[in-house]
């Protein structure tokens, strides 16, 4: 099997399965999400499905473990460049927005969708954080990249350009030579558009950064808030 085929078999089960973790809580706890806040106490899955019960308490212990390791994973493999013999970063980067995807999902319904006080704070800053995170993938990809991932500098195009270009030198059309060429060309049209929006690009990238960041940093702050009081008020998960 080829790598793109592999490449787009994950893909395709990162996206079913998003799809399918987020209609099967909706189908399963619909009716209590549905049910007034004053009158959940009552449904016979609130023991299950409220904040502090065995699902909805595991909803969120779950995915606030699924979000630090899509982070601090991701933040790891980026500094030290230790898997980059088995996958490219670019294909981390894809798994940690799979993760921080997954992550909020089950959070989402850990909080019966009743936001207050400061866990509402939290709750938009990681909204925003996961939004920001789609919008910062788009600037990612536009930005040119070597093989391990290291973004390209304008003198590194450059010179991708010039090695293609010289290869259109030669005279000799036989079929194989043939198909060369017009993969040749279709990268080259490639890097100068690359290289028309590169500085464009990284100048982007790096406002994101000082928006994505700030909100990630709240996120966490108050995260690590929550589960403190959590487990100071004596609510534990209950299997």
């Amino acid at each position: 099997m080829s790598l793109s085929v592999r490449i787009f078999i994950f893909r395709s089960f990162m996206i079913a399965f998003t799809l399918w973790l987020l209609i099967k809580l909706s189908i399963d706890g619909y009716q209590f999400y549905q049910t007034p806040l004053e009158l959940r106490f009552y449904h016979p899955d609130y023991k299950s499905l409220n904040a502090s019960g065995t699902l909805g308490h595991g909803y969120g212990i779950i995915g606030t473990i699924i979000i630090s390791i899509g982070v601090f994973g991701y933040i790891y493999a980026k500094k030290t460049l230790r898997f980059e013999k088995f996958v490219r970063l670019k294909y981390l980067l894809e798994f940690h927005i799979f993760l921080c995807t997954i992550g909020p999902i089950l959070i989402l319904f850990h909080t019966t969708f009743k936001f207050g006080g400061i866990v509402s704070v939290g709750f938009w800053s990681m909204v925003l954080v996961v939004l920001s995170g789609v919008v910062g993938r788009y600037i990612y990809v536009q930005i040119p990249r070597s093989l391990d991932g290291k973004a390209l500098g304008m003198r590194e195009i450059e010179a991708q350009i010039h090695s293609i270009a010289d290869e259109f030198g030669s005279n000799e059309t036989n079929n194989h030579q043939k198909k060369d060429v017009k993969k040749n060309l279709r990268k080259l049209k490639s890097l100068q558009r690359q290289l028309a929006q590169l500085d464009k690009m990284q100048r982007w990238f790096s406002y994101w950064h000082i928006f994505h960041k700030p909100f990630a940093l709240i996120m966490l702050v108050i995260v690590i808030i929550h589960v403190i009081v959590t487990l100071l008020m004596g609510y534990t998960w209950i299997f």
